[in-house]
């Protein structure tokens, strides 16, 4: 029974495909832009977003300078993006909102030009270029568009993707911690927690630095070791000040209480001589 009924919704598939192929191909012989034209709405209203954009697509030099221009301009774009062309559809639409600034489609064309960076905006792990334009389209859209009704779904996402470049962020820095690139993670975390003040991994920033500082006391040459050692007891109290109850507490104490051991030794060392 299950098969029969795949094989009916299968052939109910490719008749309806083959009938809107059969539209746009009528409606590219008729020679006709109009009648191409609401076709191509006809298509789009029917959810036909290929087909609808390759009429669209026909008709857009024929209708160029008029005012049917906008809507057409808009209307294709939605097509890509409701096929999820995003990378399309956000040059599409940055071309419309930029052409027709004052269309009544503009709202709504901002709205999705934001949405296709945000659906391309990849996860933690990747390079967050894109991440970075979504959040600069999202802030512009609901600058301009407070009282819109996507600006609570906007904002969501708006602390979605920080979240995301906060993450990415957290992640380089301890790329280089975990290879023992431990003067470039201290810098690396700081910077991080400078620019992400709000960051959720601010704790484990703050507990990586002074690890990294411990262990770069611990390498290093003698020369420098006094200095980085009263640098890793100077992150440790930051830390215990932020965290008191951190359960990297006691770790964190072993290590400091090594790093005034050495400080105490090489200063009476250095009183003697």
């Amino acid at each position: 029974m299950k098969s029969i009924f795949g094989y009916i919704l299968t052939l109910v598939t490719l008749t309806m495909l083959i009938a809107s192929c059969s539209v746009v191909n009528t409606a590219l012989k008729s020679g006709d832009p109009k009648f191409a034209y609401d076709q191509a709405l006809m298509l789009y209203e029917n959810g036909k977003w290929d087909q609808a954009s390759t009429l669209f697509e026909a008709c857009r030099h024929i209708y160029m300078g008029t005012p049917r221009e906008d809507s057409l301009s808009f209307y294709n774009a939605r097509c890509k993006f409701k096929s999820r062309e995003w990378d399309e559809a956000s040059t599409q639409l940055d071309e419309f909102r930029r052409k027709f600034g004052r269309s009544a489609f503009l709202e709504d064309a901002e709205g999705m030009y934001a949405l296709c960076y945000y659906f391309m905006s990849p996860p933690p792990e990747r390079d967050q270029t894109v991440t970075s334009q979504a959040i600069i389209a999202i802030s512009e859209f609901l600058s301009r568009y407070p009282n819109s009704e996507q600006a609570p779904e906007f904002k969501n996402m708006l602390d979605e993707l920080s979240e995301r470049l906060m993450e990415k962020s957290y992640m380089n820095a301890y790329t280089y911690y975990k290879i023992g690139r431990y003067k470039s993670a201290i810098v690396a975390f700081k910077n991080s927690m400078k620019q992400h003040p709000t960051s959720p991994y601010t704790e484990e920033m703050m507990y990586y630095t002074t690890v990294s500082a411990y262990r770069l006391a611990e390498n290093s040459v003698e020369s420098k070791q006094l200095d980085r050692y009263l640098a890793m007891v100077d992150n440790y109290y930051s830390f215990l000040a932020e965290y008191p109850e951190s359960k990297y507490i006691k770790e964190l104490e072993r290590m400091a209480k090594n790093a005034r051991n050495f400080i105490d030794k090489n200063r009476k060392t250095s009183d003697n001589e």
